[in-house]
């Protein structure tokens, strides 16, 4: 059975759960609405969603540092003191950190994406996808997938994470939320690389070392 859009978002609205994590559910039960809430249910995910409104207001902030050029500081939200100091919740957020210096992305999830940076976006897909001589009738339907897309690589908790890209980095959190027991989330974070922004020199590197000698 075909997984639709209108199936998920039935799904979405009976669990709570993540647009992704309900996708997912439908793929694994082959569209099977009772057997998605299952799996739901079975990796903890329906439990994690329920406690998603929950304030989480306390938590950690973790740095990292990859060699000596690239920096990362991390906040890292819970509900209670007690889970920050966790040794598990203080992992997945040094591996979170690890994630982000390694891939890059520019925000948390895709609400903060400024709205004038998705329309340019959208504009330029839809001028390379009429390019590619797309007919008019599925241009609109191609250029979501690639804004969709687009959010993916630039989105940290969409992003497959590093150490495992089966799973996404939301992914990650909502299992450690259903295994920890109380919510938790990525509030916000800052990446550091030596030199960013800065016109490099372009200097031929054996130049330099003869240079020296």
């Amino acid at each position: 059975m075909a997984v639709t859009a209108a199936l998920v978002n039935d799904l979405r609205k009976m669990t709570g759960c993540g647009m992704m994590d309900c996708k997912k559910a439908l793929t694994e039960s082959n569209g099977d609405m009772d057997k998605a809430v299952d799996y739901l249910r079975e990796k903890g995910i329906a439990k994690a969603a329920k406690k998603a409104d929950r304030i989480a207001s306390e938590g950690l902030i973790m740095s990292y540092i990859h060699g000596t050029r690239i920096g990362v500081l991390l906040e890292f939200n819970t509900e209670t003191d007690f889970a920050a100091k966790n040794a598990e919740v203080q992992e997945l957020a040094h591996d979170i950190a690890m994630h982000i210096a390694a891939i890059n992305p520019k925000y948390v999830r895709r609400e903060e994406v400024p709205e004038e940076e998705v329309e340019h976006e959208r504009e330029v897909l839809k001028t390379q996808t009429m390019n590619e001589g797309k007919p008019e009738a599925i241009a609109e339907k191609i250029v979501n997938g690639r804004i969709d897309k687009f959010y993916k690589e630039i989105c940290l908790l969409e992003q497959p994470f590093v150490k495992n890209p089966d799973i996404t980095v939301g992914q990650l959190v909502t299992e450690k939320i259903a295994k920890v027991g109380e919510n938790m989330n990525v509030r916000r974070f800052v990446r550091f690389e030596c030199g960013e922004g800065l016109e490099k020199r372009e200097d031929n590197f054996a130049d330099e070392v003869a240079s020296m000698l």
